[in-house]
C-alpha cells in the first residue's frame, strides 16, 4: 500500500503538469503539430500520440503491482510503433481529445494504489521502478515530451519534484543502456551515480534532464570530457 498523502499529492502534481502541456497541445494547429519536435524523429503529433498511448499502457504497470501478475506493455516495438503511427495521423481534435481522455484515464486508475499491493516493484525492460514511482514515472514522460515540443513552454517551469522525476527516468534509462559510469551532482542537491560514478557532472535538474534524454548539453559542466550518451 502507497501512503495515501503521498499518492494523492503526487497525482495533484500530475494533474497540474498534464494540464499545462493541454493547453499547450491546444494552441497548436494541425500544420504546427505536423512539424518535427525535439524528440528525433517524432512529429509534434507523434509526441502527444506516444503519450496517449503512454497514459493507457502504463496502467498496466498497476495492473501488475495490484494483481501481482506481470504485464507486457506492448505485443511488440512494431505494435508500439503502429499504435503511435495511427493515432498521431488522427485529426487535430481527436487527437487532443484522446490525449485528454487517457490522462484521466491514467488518473483514475491510479487511485487503485492507494489499495493493498502484491508486488512492489515492477521490473521495465530492465528498470527497476518501485510501484510508489508508478504515478512519478508518468509525470516525467508528460515534462519531458512537453519539452519536447519546442514551444514556449520548457522544462524549466515544470515544478521542482517533476524536474526530479524526470531525472530519475533518465538515469534509469542510462544504467540499463550502460553509459559511462558518472556521478551527477544538481544544483538542488540531488546526486545520482551511473555505473563506477567515475566522472562527476553537474548541472541543474532541468539541464541534467535535456542531456540525459536529448544530449543537450549547453548547461552541462564536468570534470573532464563531456561523455557520449546512449540515445533512447
Amino acid at each position: 500500500m502507497i501512503d495515501t498523502a503521498l499518492l494523492h499529492s503526487d497525482l495533484s502534481r500530475l494533474g497540474r503538469e498534464t494540464a499545462m502541456m493541454s493547453a499547450t497541445v491546444q494552441t497548436l494547429s494541425a500544420d504546427e503539430l505536423a512539424a518535427a519536435s525535439l524528440c528525433e524523429g517524432w512529429s509534434r503529433a507523434q509526441v502527444i500520440a506516444h503519450l496517449t498511448s503512454n497514459g493507457r499502457t502504463l496502467v498496466k504497470l498497476i495492473d501488475w503491482v495490484t494483481s501481482g501478475e506481470p504485464q507486457q506493455l506492448y505485443a511488440s516495438q512494431e505494435a508500439r510503433n503502429s499504435e503511435i503511427d495511427q493515432l498521431s495521423a488522427l485529426p487535430r481534435e481527436e487527437l487532443l481529445a484522446a490525449f485528454d481522455e487517457s490522462a484521466t484515464y491514467f488518473a483514475q486508475q491510479s487511485e487503485r494504489l492507494s489499495g493493498e499491493l502484491a508486488a512492489q516493484e515492477v521490473d521495465l525492460h530492465g528498470k527497476i521502478i518501485p510501484a510508489t514511482s508508478l504515478v512519478a514515472l508518468r509525470i516525467s514522460e508528460i515534462v519531458i515530451h512537453h519539452h519536447d515540443l519546442d514551444t514556449a513552454w520548457t522544462i524549466e517551469e515544470a515544478d521542482p519534484d517533476s524536474q526530479e522525476n524526470a531525472v530519475e527516468a533518465a538515469v534509469r534509462t542510462m544504467r540499463v543502456k550502460n553509459a559511462p559510469g558518472m556521478t551527477l551532482l544538481s544544483e538542488e542537491g540531488d546526486q545520482w551515480v551511473i555505473g563506477d560514478g567515475s566522472l562527476t557532472v553537474r548541472a541543474d535538474r532541468a539541464a541534467l534532464v535535456q542531456w540525459l534524454a536529448r544530449g543537450n548539453a549547453r548547461d552541462i559542466e564536468a570534470d573532464g570530457p563531456i561523455p557520449q550518451l546512449p540515445t533512447w
